[in-house]
């Protein structure tokens, strides 16, 4: 069966790579959220409107009327007093890039779904899975104004944690996405082998999971832009002054150098974690896709470390910012694909039945 065949667009194998493509939007909103972060674009557009909200200023008037919203929050007041209409248009872009996407990413679910569910591809029993996935996205929008507004009434910028919730529902659903196009396009087999494996390459993908979730707060808190050396922080193993506030646990949620400072941590943890699984997975003579998941995996982590070292050690400009957040988004997906593999490895009563 191939792709320009009518009858693979009514195949399991079609719906796993329309969940690919899915997946992929998702990485790209990811990418220009980073984006619209750096730049300090994403309050520019002060109010949510998911309908109307999809049509730009398509006159001069209109370019006024958003300018004059933007220029009554904090941020205009505090941080961009006496910016022009132009420079205004330049953030407004990459908000309003940013929501198109989300818009887009509903339409793209929801109407294959439909075909798909039509034509039996997707069976009626899977039906509740995929509402659960689109409700999911409609939660990832709503989490994005709520993170929105926490910036609109005493802040300059989003609040740390709104940013770290609305990163991490993003990250929810990238991975149940890319979870359940894998069981679309391949035979769900289940393991015989010990468990040890599955266990450790979960426990890792979940071990990138809180490590973004860390950067997300070091990037809320702009900790990128201090202490830019490395291996040290600035001469010290630990940053001066990072446990000062009361009470002491409000630090790694608030302190920008103890947020640095633990993200450093959480990369060598995950080194040492991707190291383990790779190394488990050499010992279990893993073959086929989930070797090379695995060494996919291992030399991921190995390129986003460097990535992030290069990026601190330079001040975070955009273009190494934003690739040092898509590399860690395709991090996790590696993680999760060799998790799959692992745990859906061929067990010897399947490949007995597959040679009947």
């Amino acid at each position: 069966m191939t792709p320009t065949s009518p009858s693979f667009w009514q195949s399991r194998r079609a719906v796993g790579f329309w969940l690919l493509s899915v997946a992929a939007v998702i990485l790209g909103m990811i990418t220009v959220g980073g984006l619209t972060r750096i730049t300090g674009s994403g309050l520019s557009i002060t109010e949510w409107d998911p309908l109307l909200g999809a049509i730009p200023p398509l006159s001069d008037t209109a370019w006024a009327e958003a300018f004059a919203r933007y220029r009554h929050i904090p941020q205009y007041i505090h941080q961009n007093a006496g910016m022009s209409l132009e420079a205004f248009k330049g953030i407004y872009w990459w908000e309003w890039t940013h929501r198109l996407l989300g818009r887009l990413l509903g339409v793209l679910f929801f109407v294959p779904f439909v075909w798909f569910a039509w034509v039996g591809a997707i069976a009626r029993s899977e039906w509740p899975r995929m509402v659960v996935l689109f409700a999911l996205g409609g939660l990832q929008g709503f989490v994005g104004w709520w993170m929105v507004m926490s910036g609109l009434e005493t802040r300059v910028s989003v609040s740390q944690y709104r940013l770290a919730i609305h990163l991490g529902v993003a990250l929810i659903l990238l991975v149940a996405i890319l979870w359940t196009a894998l069981e679309y396009l391949r035979l769900s087999f289940k393991s015989e082998r010990s468990a040890p494996l599955p266990k450790l390459a979960f426990g890792f993908a979940a071990l990138v999971y809180l490590q973004m979730l860390l950067g997300a707060l070091v990037a809320g808190l702009h900790a990128g832009l201090i202490y830019n050396t490395w291996p040290s922080m600035d001469g010290r193993v630990f940053p001066e002054g990072g446990l000062n506030s009361s009470p002491w646990w409000l630090n790694f949620f608030e302190n920008p150098g103890l947020a640095q400072f633990d993200h450093r941590i959480g990369a060598y943890i995950v080194a040492a974690g991707a190291i383990a699984v790779w190394w488990n997975g050499r010992k279990a003579k893993l073959d086929g896709l989930a070797r090379r998941s695995g060494n996919a995996m291992l030399h991921l982590t190995l390129l986003q470390i460097a990535l992030g070292v290069l990026t601190l050690l330079t001040l975070a400009p955009e273009f190494l910012a934003a690739l040092h957040q898509l590399t860690a988004a395709l991090l996790l997906c590696t993680a999760v694909w060799h998790a799959f593999e692992t745990s859906h490895r061929p067990g010897i009563s399947d490949i007995n039945s597959s040679d009947r």
